[in-house]
């Protein structure tokens, strides 16, 4: 492979390297970006692109994807769906935990910062690794229990209204926003289970066809893997997808206190 080289009109300065934008270019947009390779020797730093939006796309996965096709090859992000469903391009955006591909630059006043997601081990640049978040997730059996035969002749059904309860908490794309949006995660990550697995934990204890209610509860009957969320509400307002991951551990909550009278 050759070496990747700077671009004529960049510079590195003591903060990070900078992209001028093309000579004549009339609207242009400066995207402040954290850059880290755990495995090198350098320091974390922010570089700086200058991007001609008059050639981009309005969203900042679009600044993102032509600094990585057109400016500079090595930064590193994860992305697929382009349509806020696959939840791929969760980083953390002008402060604001978000996903890059629903996430309009416009809507950004000045130089546009992205990082990752805050207080998560860093794989690359803006890549975290959530190889603990999805073992959380794994951790509270996220299918159906059920100890009756299924029907020999039609699915297992559900009234309308019950189906209802379950719709929004199935929702979640498992993006991370809301979990490392939360103190109470940052600071017992390891033994708080976080907003998104809590969320799905609810989605199965309210679904009418799963018999492993008491169990799920029971699972949870812990200091720290419910109770150590102290109600602050940044999980609900950093879901990207207008979920209400704190109310739904309320209701746990509630269900815990209700069981024991």
């Amino acid at each position: 492979m050759a070496e990747f080289r700077l671009p004529a009109n960049s510079r590195v300065n003591s903060q990070g390297k900078v992209f001028k934008a093309p000579a004549g270019a009339k609207h242009v947009r400066t995207f402040k970006i954290y850059r880290y390779d755990p495995h090198g020797e350098e320091n974390p730093r922010v570089d700086t692109y200058e991007v001609d939006m008059d050639a981009c796309g309005p969203m900042v996965l679009d600044a993102l994807i032509k600094i990585k096709n057109e400016i500079d090859p090595t930064l590193t992000f994860r992305r697929s769906c382009r349509e806020g469903i696959c939840g791929s391009c969760a980083m953390n955006i002008d402060g604001t935990n978000t996903l890059a591909c629903i996430k309009s630059s416009k809507e950004i006043s000045g130089e546009v910062r992205i990082n990752p997601l805050p207080h998560m081990p860093v794989v690359k640049d803006l890549v975290p690794d959530l190889t603990q978040f999805y073992a959380q997730y794994a951790s509270i059996k996220p299918w159906l229990q059920s100890r009756t035969p299924a029907p020999p002749d039609r699915e297992r059904l559900q009234s309308p209204a019950e189906q209802e309860k379950i719709d929004r908490p199935s929702a979640c794309i498992l993006c991370a926003c809301c979990s490392t949006s939360c103190p109470s995660y940052w600071w017992n990550g390891d033994r708080y289970l976080g907003p998104a697995a809590l969320l799905a934990a609810y989605r199965w204890i309210i679904d009418s066809r799963d018999d492993a209610t008491g169990e799920r509860l029971d699972a949870l009957e812990d200091p720290f893997r419910l109770y150590r969320c102290h109600t602050i509400m940044n999980c609900t307002e950093a879901c990207p997808k207008d979920l209400n991951p704190a109310k739904a551990i309320a209701d746990i909550k509630k269900m815990m206190a209700e069981r024991q009278h």
